[in-house]
């Protein structure tokens, strides 16, 4: 009987051990799997930067060229004007005074 007794607490011994194991090791396991998320997560989020910021680069250099293309397009049409204006000054100045004064 005292043998038997001896085995049943032995056997209880035993399990609760494993039961510990288990949870010890389904901790690691979820603890693992975070880890894992985590990193899987950042690598995306570094990725998805650098992407931004490579297409921040283009639309960046992109706008600068359009602004160039303008800031040209205003300088020659200032250029024009000046050219036109001494061109044609005292045309359109007596051109001007003559419908003003009839």
């Amino acid at each position: 009987m005292q043998d038997m007794i001896k085995r049943i607490i032995e056997a209880d011994n035993q399990a609760k051990a494993l039961e510990e194991e288990n949870r010890k090791s389904a901790e690691l396991q979820k603890q693992k799997i975070e880890e894992d998320a985590a990193a899987i997560y950042q690598k995306y989020m570094d990725d998805a930067k650098a992407e931004i910021e490579k297409s921040d680069a283009y639309i960046e250099k992109r706008t600068e060229r359009k602004l160039m293309d303008i800031e040209a397009k205003h300088e020659s049409a200032l250029i024009k004007l000046k050219s036109d204006y001494e061109q044609n000054r005292e045309r359109w100045v007596d051109e001007i005074v003559g419908r003003v004064v009839g």
